[in-house]
């Protein structure tokens, strides 16, 4: 699916956000940027926008993007992303205690297990290493959660297919976001997959979340 919209994926992604992914991924690097990592693993890397947000806030650190999608990582390094790797997150070809930090951005929710995934990430980062995970959510204020809704699975799906000819990939989208755990839930879900003191940020009235976290 992601695949088959690979070639548009920048232009549905910045176009249905308003632009406002930009900011998201933004704040996602500055966060990274204060605990001054060295090796930075970005998983589900895509076509590398936080890759390269990572590249740009911190240029002496060692940033290695990881996709299953050739497809996508193709983009990723015509962009500027300076390593890449073709693997699965689930099945990470990195010895333990390989990575100062770990990102994930509007990646975790399409693993076939949320907390598999988590757990092979607490094992390549070092101890007391980083994780931050940016992920849609649902805002928890009632009248912006119900416009949300209307858009997420009323608009978007139609401009998406308007933009990819892949209505099915925007109509997953939003069911996706609706099971996927947030808030307290997913801290839950983070400190039982060998992570401590985790915390979450809201954005944009909790239209997506920056969880963080350190590695037992």
């Amino acid at each position: 699916m992601f695949g088959g919209i690979a070639r548009r994926y920048d232009l549905a992604n910045h176009t249905l956000s308003c632009g406002i992914d930009f900011y998201w991924r933004k704040r996602a690097a500055n966060t990274v940027a204060n605990w001054r990592p060295g090796k930075i693993l970005d998983l589900a890397t895509g076509t590398g926008d936080l890759a390269l947000a990572l590249q740009k806030k911190l240029p002496d650190a060692e940033v290695t993007g990881v996709d299953f999608l050739p497809e996508m990582l193709e983009l990723a390094q015509r962009k500027g992303v300076r390593q890449t790797i073709l693997a699965d997150a689930m099945k990470l070809p990195f010895p333990n205690d390989s990575f100062d930090c770990v990102t994930i951005a509007f990646g975790l929710r399409n693993m076939e297990n949320w907390r598999g995934a988590l757990a092979e990430m607490a094992r390549v980062l070092r101890r007391d290493g980083h994780l931050l995970v940016l992920e849609f959510s649902l805002p928890t204020i009632s009248i912006v959660r119900t416009v949300y809704r209307f858009y997420l699975h009323r608009c978007l799906p139609m401009l998406g297919s308007f933009l990819t000819r892949r209505k099915s990939a925007y109509d997953y989208l939003g069911d996706s976001i609706e099971v996927f755990p947030g808030g307290c839930a997913m801290i839950d879900l983070i400190e039982a997959s060998g992570f401590q003191h985790a915390t979450l940020q809201p954005l944009s009235y909790g239209i997506v979340t920056i969880y963080t976290a350190q590695s037992l």
